[in-house]
Parts: structure tokens; sequence; C-alpha cells
């Protein structure tokens, strides 16, 4: 008890709603999240969400891929539920993310992180952990992890962009009942059990340095490399014809920045007709990157989650934020299925993202989460 997980694939939103309420539904629960795909009728599932779980703090978002028991799945929702006693949780919402007050960001972020102590008064800062949901398609996850990540004082922090199954027109996130556009949700859980934050990425750092030498940050595309046409440079290096640059090609060869001893990596969306790259994430001129390759991802994967298990025990539940260009790869390499069941082991309950949050870092090409024990702290 304390934690439930769950998956439908109804495909009407009355019947799913129902479906989860029953397999989710604690008499104590303060928190559900679901992670739904982009199929449904939003208005329709809402007002359904609505009626099976009234009184229920719901947050969530739309995917592109979803994760939950049985591992990686499409055209479902899946759903975790938290109860006291042992976890207790308030959740925010940050409006108009175009506009990029952090002012504003931060404030209500504050205050969401405030509010808990009402809710568990029992609760230390080391109880504490916050989760990031945001429009897929805003732009802002940088302005978001790092204005949240500031107000919440050093709670960690991750979560993970919203999607819409690779479409890249319209993601939503899940709030006060209504799925919304424009805007980021902060959920901030206390819980009594034992927690890890974490990330993991199987990319290793290339040794040729490449310069972004033009850019448009404010939409995430780069217009040269070296001096260079940037799509043309980057397949130059790499070794094809930009012709032949795809989606799997970003997903084996990403960009990369190191950050002290750490790497976070800058993956590519697409290529543009006039030879820019178009990036999920936002990246400046005279950042200094290397051109990433791949290494072993379910060997990572399985290391990762070895380690969670050696500190916390088996996972009761993982709260898993994957990127959608690491599921990419895996189906290009045919190993989807068996990292699924690593996720099914541990008890993932999470989706393929756009983009993922980690502390105040927006990345890419990442898996984090929150692995959560089945003992007290």
């Amino acid at each position: 008890m304390g934690v439930r997980r769950a998956i439908s694939r109804a495909t009407q939103p009355e019947a799913a709603a129902g479906e989860l309420a029953r397999a989710l539904h604690q008499p104590t629960c303060c928190l559900v999240l679901l992670f739904v795909a982009p199929v449904f009728d939003m208005a329709r599932l809402a007002a359904a969400l609505g009626r099976h779980f009234p009184g229920v703090q719901l947050a969530g978002c739309t995917t592109a891929g979803e994760i939950g028991p049985g591992g990686y799945a499409d055209s479902t929702i899946v759903g975790v539920s938290f109860a006291a006693p042992d976890f207790a949780a308030r959740i925010g919402v940050i409006e108009h993310l175009s506009r990029k007050n952090v002012a504003d960001m931060q404030a209500q972020v504050r205050g969401t992180r405030l509010a808990i102590a009402d809710a568990a008064p029992w609760a230390r800062h080391e109880n504490l952990f916050a989760l990031s949901l945001v429009d897929g398609m805003c732009g802002c996850e940088e302005v978001v992890a790092n204005a949240a990540c500031g107000a919440l004082g050093g709670i960690p922090l991750c979560g993970g962009s919203a999607g819409d199954a690779m479409h890249f027109e319209k993601t939503f996130v899940l709030q006060g009942g209504v799925f919304r556009r424009d805007c980021a949700v902060i959920i901030v859980v206390a819980t009594r059990r034992r927690f890890r934050a974490f990330k993991t990425e199987h990319i290793l750092a290339g040794d040729e340095r490449i310069v972004v030498t033009a850019a448009n940050p404010a939409l995430r595309v780069v217009t040269e490399i070296n001096a260079e046409p940037a799509a043309a440079e980057y397949a130059r290096i790499i070794g094809i014809d930009p012709s032949q640059l795809t989606a799997s090609v970003f997903a084996t060869y990403p960009m990369v920045v190191r950050i002290g001893e750490q790497i976070f990596v800058r993956s590519i969306q697409r290529v543009n007709p006039d030879l820019s790259l178009t990036f999920f994430c936002a990246i400046d001129e005279g950042v200094v990157l290397t051109v990433g390759r791949s290494g072993d991802l379910l060997a990572s994967l399985q290391a990762r989650f070895a380690g969670l298990s050696a500190d916390l025990g088996k996972p009761e539940v993982v709260i898993g934020f994957d990127c959608i260009l690491r599921g990419l790869e895996l189906e290009q390499r045919q190993g989807k299925r068996l990292a699924g069941s690593v996720l099914d082991a541990n008890n993932v309950v999470g989706f393929s993202t756009y983009g993922e949050q980690y502390e105040a870092m927006h990345v890419n090409q990442t898996f984090t989460g929150v692995a959560i024990g089945q003992a007290n702290a």
C-alpha cells in the first residue's frame, strides 16, 4: 500500500478513466500521475477523469510513448497513485511560459514548496523531491528548470517535456482537471520512503571540438558550425552526405557539451531546407561541443538500475522520463523489448519525452527519474 501502478489500453476516455480509477484507488490517495497518449480527445478525457477521481490531485501530460506495467507502450494511459501516510504532495502550475517571466515562475514554485509543509509537517528537507512536466512545444524548458531549481532550495528536481507522438504540433500538461498548453506543472512530493533522483545516459563524448558560430537560441536553431552551414558540417564530421540525415542518425550521433566532469547531450530534432539544424534544447553561439556516439544503451540502463537496487532495494516505483530518441535508437537496434523488460522489472511508470530536466539543466537523450524504495528512511 502507498503506491499503485496501472495501465489502460482502452480507446475511449470514459472506459480508460474508469479502468485507471479502479486500479489506482487508495483510500488515502494524495496524488495521481497520468501519462497519456495523444490519441485521446483531451477535453473528453479530462471530464472523465474528473468524474472518476473526485477530490484527488491529478497531474500528468501527453507523451511520445508511455512506460508502465509491461515496459514500453503506445496509445495507452499509464498511471501511478501515492497515498498517506507515506506520501504527501502539492501541485503548482506555471502559466504563460512563452512570456518567460522568471520572477513569476520562481514565486509559484516557492509557493508550492511552502505549501508542502502544511500537507506534511513531519517532512524535512531530505524527505522532499520535485517533478516538472512541461509543454514540450513551448521552447522554455531551460528557463523553467533553472527557475524552479533556484526556488526549490536544493530539493532534487527531475522531469520531462510533454510529447505528441512525434508530430511536434500540440503537447499538453494536466493540472486542476484540465489539459493545458503553454504551461508547466511542478509537483513537490514529501515521502517517508527512501528515494534517489538520478540520470543516466549512454552517449560518449567525441574528441573533435566544434564551435557553434551562428545560431538563433530563441528558436533553438543553429545555422553555422565551424563557420560552415550547420547540417553540411555536421554531416562531414560523421562521414555522410547531408541528404542522409535522419532522426535515427541524430539519435546515434548527438551533440555533447561538457560542464565540469559531467556531459550533457544536445540532440538535433531536424535538418531545415537552408541546412540549419533545429535542436531539442537551446544552444547559443560560441558553445564548444563534440559529436558524441552511442555506447551500449541497454548495458548502461541495467547498470544504473543495479546501482539503485543496491542502494534502495528493489524500487517500489520509479517515476521515469526517457528521451524519445533513446526509443528510436532501441528500435533501430532491435533492443526495445529487452530495454522495456528492464523498465518493467524495476516498476517504472513514465513516458518518452521531448526533453528531460535534471536539477537546473534541460537535457536530451537521457533517462532521468526518481526511484522510490519500499523501506522508510
